[in-house]
């Protein structure tokens, strides 16, 4: 097992650096100039220039990417003389738009995404897997049928369509709920929950069916193993049959696709964090995006590819630990 968990690690690592190389290569050979962005709109060509060399842009594309890898784990000196300044571990630079730290603009957005994150999950785990085991269970009858049609239309809709329905029937026409906006969980747990409910539903619906789909599909498939009609036949009772013979391996997949899923939300929902103004890391990337922010969004697409990496090394794991034969594919 430790043996595994170096090689996944080693993997994991050269991951990463991939990652980081190909997102310097975009963002650094691009036409726009990232002195002209730190420098202003009123910079000289004198101006620009000397940025540039303070800033360290007219070195080889090598050695910047060398100084930006050694800074994220060492932090670094940006700039030289008069306008050094010293960026602490772990340094992902400085904003063109603000002049802050990449590293701490995220930090200060991750609660955001993590709270939305971790609600839709739980709740479409719990409508999704739920749902599909009902369906598999009670295949061909008329639950199977409404539940099958029902997960369908949920995931038709449109994200940005639910999110209006939702403002629209809740806040604005029920005033049920107050319009979303983040308060953090140990200033005030239920407005915590209050003012996320209508974004983790948002996300879990469209989520939950598709889990649905999947557990259905993986629960009938696996139910028809010989294993299982062979504990049948041992005069197991039904409960223990589903429960410990079916439903582990079935949901093996659903661990699967959690962690991708569960990776990638981690790093932001860019659509339902820009639809119900929440300042999480989603947000941060698109106002980037716009702003052509550059330090900002390669933090941010590094970020991103950490919790992805990592979701899937910690699904591996409990592979690993489920079924040894992992550890030797």
């Amino acid at each position: 097992m430790i043996g595994y968990l170096l090689r996944r690690l080693a993997a994991m690592a050269a991951t990463l650096l991939i990652v980081c190389a190909l997102t310097f290569a975009v963002f650094y050979l691009l036409p726009s100039d990232p002195a002209a962005q730190f420098c202003g709109k009123d910079c000289s060509t004198e101006r620009i220039e000397l940025v540039r060399q303070q800033l360290g842009l007219a070195d080889p594309l090598i050695v910047q990417f060398w100084h930006y890898v050694r800074g994220i784990f060492a932090g670094q000196t940006l700039g030289t003389g008069q306008y050094a300044v010293q960026c602490g571990f772990p340094c992902f630079g400085y904003s063109f738009q603000s002049a802050q730290p990449v590293w701490a603009l995220m930090m200060d957005r991750l609660p955001t995404s993590i709270s939305l994150a971790l609600g839709a999950a739980t709740l479409w785990l719990l409508l999704g897997v739920g749902a599909g085991v009902i369906s598999a269970l009670r295949r061909g009858t008329w639950l199977d049928r409404t539940l099958m049609i029902g997960t369908i239309g949920i995931a038709a809709l449109p994200v940005y369509f639910t999110a209006m329905i939702l403002l629209y029937l809740v806040v604005t026409v029920a005033g049920i709920l107050p319009y979303p906006r983040y308060i953090a969980f140990g200033e005030n747990p239920v407005g915590w929950i209050t003012n996320l409910i209508l974004p983790w539903i948002t996300l879990a619906l469209l989520n939950a069916a598709i889990y649905a789909r999947m557990t259905r599909n993986s629960v009938i498939e696996t139910m028809a193993e010989p294993y299982v009609r062979t504990a049948r036949a041992k005069g197991l009772p039904e409960r223990r049959v589903v429960g410990k013979h079916g439903l582990r391996p079935a949901l093996t997949p659903v661990a699967t696709m959690l962690g991708m899923d569960l990776g990638g939300l981690l790093a932001g929902a860019l659509i339902t964090e820009s639809l119900f103004s929440l300042p999480g890391i989603g947000k941060l990337f698109a106002d980037s995006l716009n702003k052509s922010d550059q330090p900002v969004i390669m933090g941010v697409t590094l970020l991103a590819s950490f919790f992805i990496v990592t979701s899937n090394l910690v699904v591996d794991l409990v592979y690993a630990w489920i079924d040894p034969r992992a550890r030797l594919s």
